[in-house]
């Protein structure tokens, strides 16, 4: 049949993974291998091309890259690994005809791995399932293969999916066996085993050309690239082509003026491309992920993607504190807010941004609290000065009861941390779905709670477990609102001026809470300085300095001892802040403050809110 014309010099396939099994190295190893990149000395993870996916080990952004084995063109699509960023995974899966599913060979089968191979599963795809990190101590690839049989089995994988093969890995060490009892010295075997079970594209030259637009990227000068897998036909330098809109069926007119491949790691110009290929192009005006770019003389779509709801928003404003534009930043003003939020959700199908307050603040909505700390993070970088309000997350109302997104949680901790887990799960309105030990004599731990209830969260479990527990989160359904949720116990200490902090000050303040600056820090009205561990918000001086006299007294100039203030993260500010409070952020720090600056502005605003409450 005509629909079933297979191109057998190419593959398509994706790399699917947990957070942190190795996805990324493993594929490194691969281009290595067959020379597909010209590796200098020390390269490590070449894939994980963002500083911040190299400040934080995780991949953010799917990316392709291509090798040749065999005279066969291999496209690969390492994917993000972390729950956060599902969407991207979801649409990488249309574009392939396999996977390789990678399991780590000492943790198993983990919360993103039965994600990602359920959305695999569904999509009728083969995974070939590769057992990574067997170098590590406490290894054990043969009940960890068990584990993963099961796994498929619970996800009702059918007979010809449950017929896969198992690849033992080292992706660190460059090196893929099929058998542990023969040792191998490369990754020759996976790659073998890539030509043999993955299928083939389906790809019919004769029909007109179809091609569905799965991922965007933009170029200043030719504008918006769409990224795609060719379904049928071909496509040449020049050609008219038809936008067809997923989101209303309506058609566009464009012509194509580049033509991008992956060769390696570089994109290349190329002349014309055929069905199977995964393609860059540009030239069509308007085009969004989802749309089909199609022939002009039979404008049809394809199917249309799912794309993941967001669950959690945040607002976004120009900074308006008085140290706004003292710190080296580029971007001041909510018309360079608008423009770079604009940009970011039009490449970002995860990302939804809405105006509120005329424009002068945006409503951000995204995946998690991850997703949207890695744009700030992108945007402070950038040299944008902005300010975001504490995570909420989207209720929504189904069959007329109001519902909140709700999350699947898995947490592995040492035993002495168990009991303290349990309370503060159960102290959130958690429910625990399961209880193991695993082989490293460590208990795991499965929960389903509110969203709501883990949004500045992990900062405390890596308190209570000393650094010792690993959590993990994926998004798993909206249930009926689970009402009220702990909340920070603790109050503020609030500057009450402007001026520059003194460590005098700062002494006498540490033994109310946490202090968040250091000596010499510039502090303005209404600027956050430390916790008050009373529960209450207190207005503090601390640029008080010790008043000079001609007394003298045995200890009364001892030197002053101050403890190492709290390093302020993105993460611990946006955990930290209540509904009354902003996260400032510059090139140069970030800091938090009061919504309202002013203490008797603070104190209005608090009656009205009371008043509402009435």
């Amino acid at each position: 049949m005509s629909n079933q014309k297979r191109r057998k010099d190419v593959r398509n396939l994706a790399i699917i993974a947990h957070v942190d099994h190795g996805k990324t190295t493993l594929v490194d190893a691969l281009l290595k291998y067959t020379g597909a990149y010209d590796f200098k000395s020390g390269d490590q993870l070449i894939m994980d091309s963002n500083p911040l996916e190299k400040e934080r080990g995780i991949t953010i952004f799917s990316k392709n890259a291509s090798f040749q084995y065999k005279g066969v063109q291999c496209n690969i699509v390492d994917t993000p690994g972390h729950a956060d960023f599902g969407s991207e995974v979801e649409r990488i899966l249309k574009m392939v005809d396999g996977v390789l599913l990678l399991v780590d060979a000492v943790e198993g089968p983990m919360p993103q791995t039965k994600f990602v191979l359920k959305k695999s599963l569904e999509l009728h795809l083969k995974p070939i399932l590769v057992i990574n990190k067997i170098d590590r101590p406490n290894s054990r690839p043969h009940e960890i293969a068990d584990k993963v049989f099961d796994l498929f089995c619970e996800l009702n994988a059918s007979d010809e999916q449950l017929d896969f093969p198992i690849c033992y890995a080292s992706g660190k060490d460059g090196y893929a066996t099929l058998n542990l009892d023969e040792p191998s010295e490369s990754v020759k075997p996976l790659l073998d085993t890539i030509l043999h079970r993955v299928l083939p594209p389906v790809a019919d030259m004769d029909l007109p050309f179809q091609m569905q637009v799965t991922m965007l990227d933009y170029d200043s000068y030719i504008g918006r690239i769409a990224i795609g897998r060719i379904s049928c036909g071909s496509v040449r330098l020049g050609d008219p082509v038809a936008l067809v809109k997923q989101r209303d069926g309506s058609i566009t007119k464009g012509k194509i003026i580049k033509i991008k491949r992956y060769y390696g790691l570089v994109r290349v110009d190329v002349e014309e491309a055929i069905a199977g290929d995964i393609v860059l192009i540009a030239g069509v005006e308007g085009v969004e992920v989802g749309d089909t770019i199609a022939c002009v003389d039979n404008p049809k779509a394809l199917s249309p993607l799912k794309i993941d709801e967001p669950t959690i928003s945040m607002n976004f404003s120009h900074n308006t504190s008085p140290l706004s534009g003292k710190a080296g930043g580029k971007f001041l003003t909510s018309r360079h807010i608008r423009e770079r939020l604009a940009h970011e959700a039009m490449i970002n199908v995860g990302i939804k941004v809405e105006e509120v307050d005329n424009g002068e603040r945006f409503k951000v909505s995204g995946r998690g609290e991850l997703h949207l700390a890695i744009l700030i993070e992108t945007m402070r970088r950038e040299g944008y000065e902005l300010e975001v309000s504490k995570p909420q997350v989207i209720l929504k109302k189904i069959d007329n009861q109001m519902c909140e997104p709700v999350e699947e949680v898995t947490v592995e901790v040492p035993p002495e941390y168990q009991g303290a887990i349990i309370q503060a799960f159960g102290e959130r309105k958690a429910e625990m779905r399961d209880m193991k030990t695993t082989s490293t004599n460590t208990i795991r731990m499965e929960f389903i709670i509110a969203s709501r209830a883990l949004i500045g969260f992990r900062g405390d479990f890596l308190t209570m477990t000393r650094g010792n527990g690993i959590m993990y989160q994926n998004f798993f359904e909206y249930q009926p609102y689970k009402g009220d949720m702990p909340k920070r116990q603790s109050g503020v200490m609030v500057s009450q001026g402007n001026g520059d902090a003194v460590a005098y000050a700062l002494n006498a303040l540490q033994p109310r809470g946490a202090i968040f600056i250091s000596p010499g820090e510039k502090l303005y009205t209404g600027m956050i300085v430390g916790v008050n561990n009373k529960g209450v918000d207190i207005v503090v001086n601390a640029q008080r300095e010790k008043k000079l006299t001609n007394m003298r007294a045995a200890g009364s100039d001892e030197a002053i001892q101050l403890i190492p203030p709290q390093k302020m993260t993105l993460e611990f500010a946006l955990g930290f802040i209540e509904d009354d409070e902003l996260v400032e952020i510059t090139m140069q720090s970030i800091r938090i403050r009061k919504l309202h600056l002013d203490e008797v502005a603070r104190r209005q605003a608090s009656r009205g809110q009371k008043a509402e409450r009435i």
